[in-house]
């Protein structure tokens, strides 16, 4: 079957001032703590992401919102040309580290995932994995991954579902934290109805694979300790609500964990859904 040309990705509206003012807080939240010591822990989900798009050797590959370079390094390892971006650079200076180390040539870029500075379809491949989720304006994020990818190439997404631990952790914080107005929530990216939306003119398959990455800790004490330390949405939150508040918010939080938690002897073993998405671009 021959493919029509392919319409142009949609050119979303720029970004209005308060969604702008809502970046620079997300920024905030996402550089303090550190992400790095959560995010080496959630690595097989890269590695399974870049085997479920069977990327090729030699591809060029954007991994957008990178964090400190999980899918970045998953495709490294399968000797990709890859280029790893990120709005903190913090974060991408742990993705940095851990490339050097294992000898990968990665190119480390500090960019917007709404204002992605390279040139119309220059990627085989776009990956993000719980990342580009949390940008304020979705349509906008996703016009970009649209613009960098070429033609008949593949943009492929981890995202938290809405009823996962992590979709409701964020519910939760919301009770405390609400989003600002016309920000809408990050786990509408781990619906099939908001990706087609965002992506289904500009594309010829998508599919939407529930996976499921398991958290283990020592106990909720040990999970509720690393993630109020380290985890910035997590940080911030606590750090801006009163005495009463924190109290509030951890015992929803470990009621939280009580209902995932699947280990009896103590630990935590707690599942987290997440979707996998693999979209093919006209």
């Amino acid at each position: 079957m021959t493919l029509q040309a392919a319409p142009q990705a949609p050119s979303a509206a720029p970004t209005a001032p308060a969604l702008g003012a809502v970046k620079i807080k997300q920024q905030g939240a996402w550089a303090s703590g550190d992400y790095a010591v959560i995010g080496t822990t959630l690595q097989i989900v890269g590695e399974q992401l870049c085997e479920t798009m069977n990327l090729r050797p030699g591809s060029k590959v954007l991994d957008v919102a990178a964090g400190n370079g999980n899918a970045t390094l998953a495709a490294a390892r399968r000797f990709c040309d890859v280029t790893s971006t990120d709005y903190v650079e913090s974060l991408l200076e742990r993705g940095r580290q851990r490339a050097e180390a294992e000898g990968h040539a990665v190119a480390f870029e500090v960019t917007d995932a709404e204002a992605l500075r390279f040139d119309d379809e220059s990627f085989d491949a776009v990956i993000s994995t719980f990342g580009v989720m949390f940008t304020p304006d979705q349509d906008q994020a996703a016009a970009e991954l649209l613009r960098v990818c070429r033609p008949e190439g593949t943009i492929a997404l981890a995202n938290w579902t809405p009823d996962s631990m992590i979709g409701q952790v964020f519910k939760t914080l919301g009770g405390y934290i609400p989003l600002a107005p016309g920000v809408k929530s990050p786990a509408l990216w781990g619906t099939e109805a908001r990706i087609r939306k965002l992506f289904g003119d500009y594309a010829t398959s998508i599919a939407v694979v529930p996976r499921t990455f398991t958290f283990r800790y020592r106990s909720p004490d040990h999970f509720m300790d690393v993630f109020r330390t380290y985890y910035g949405p997590i940080h911030k939150a606590f750090g801006a609500l009163d005495t009463a508040g924190q109290t509030a918010l951890d015992a929803e939080l470990r009621a939280l964990l009580d209902r995932f938690n699947t280990a009896a002897d103590g630990t935590l073993v707690a599942p987290g859904d997440y979707a996998e998405i693999i979209i093919r671009k006209l």
